[in-house]
């Protein structure tokens, strides 16, 4: 396994190539994220896909998770209705995963044939940065097998190396905490499917908020 030493805050522009040709290459990569370590791949590269399943050991009728490097970014991968704009505006770059349409281009097993696909901007420099060198939007994924925990510490995810993963970006422990709240946006109003990092009833208040001021 190629193991990168990153730093997690100003991330060194040669390892985030390095990682970055691997995805293009159709590999896949473990990053830190602004929760826990996350499984890398070009959304739009059915070699890369296929090889985040297989070391996962996960059945491909579950979707894969999205980052982006920006909000422009998200928007190319997923259509940002005026409801998930102003949700992303607020609670971008963090722990908030939108449910949106998918662009066609996304490889069918993303989405599982739902033709949706939940991401976010991530609060971390490193997931950021390789989003963006790797074309804009990256799976996101946790780094551990189907059925054992998530993990926030690189140690623990060098061992999906016996599953297949072949290059690990380590950026230290990760903050670690519950993972992003996955909120559905393709209707009228926000439907909680996963409660997590960002507690739902804060973007309830949000929203409440944001409709009486205009």
């Amino acid at each position: 396994m190629l193991r990168l030493s990153v730093n997690p805050f100003h991330p060194e522009p040669e390892v985030i190539r390095t990682a970055a040709s691997r995805i293009a290459s159709g590999g896949v990569v473990a990053y830190p994220t602004d929760t826990l370590y996350g499984l890398g791949a070009d959304p739009y590269n059915a070699k890369g896909v296929a090889q985040v399943f297989a070391i996962k050991g996960r059945g491909e009728d579950r979707p894969l998770p999205l980052i982006a490097g920006s909000m422009e970014a998200a928007g190319q991968v997923g259509q940002l209705s005026p409801l998930a704009m102003r949700l992303a505006g607020t609670f971008w770059p963090g722990p908030l995963t939108l449910v949106v349409r998918a662009d066609t281009r996304v490889v069918h097993e993303v989405h599982g044939g739902t033709h949706l696909v939940g991401i976010r901007v991530p609060a971390h420099a490193v997931a950021r940065a390789l989003a963006r060198a790797a074309g804009g939007v990256l799976t996101a994924t946790s780094a551990n097998r189907s059925g054992s925990p998530a993990s926030s510490d690189p140690d623990e995810v060098a061992r999906l190396g016996a599953s297949g993963l072949e290059t690990l970006v380590d950026g230290g422990l990760s903050p670690g905490g519950p993972p992003s709240t996955i909120i559905d946006v393709t209707g009228a109003s926000p439907a909680l499917l996963r409660d997590g990092a960002v507690p739902w009833e804060r973007v309830l208040e949000f929203l409440e908020q944001a409709g009486s001021a205009d």
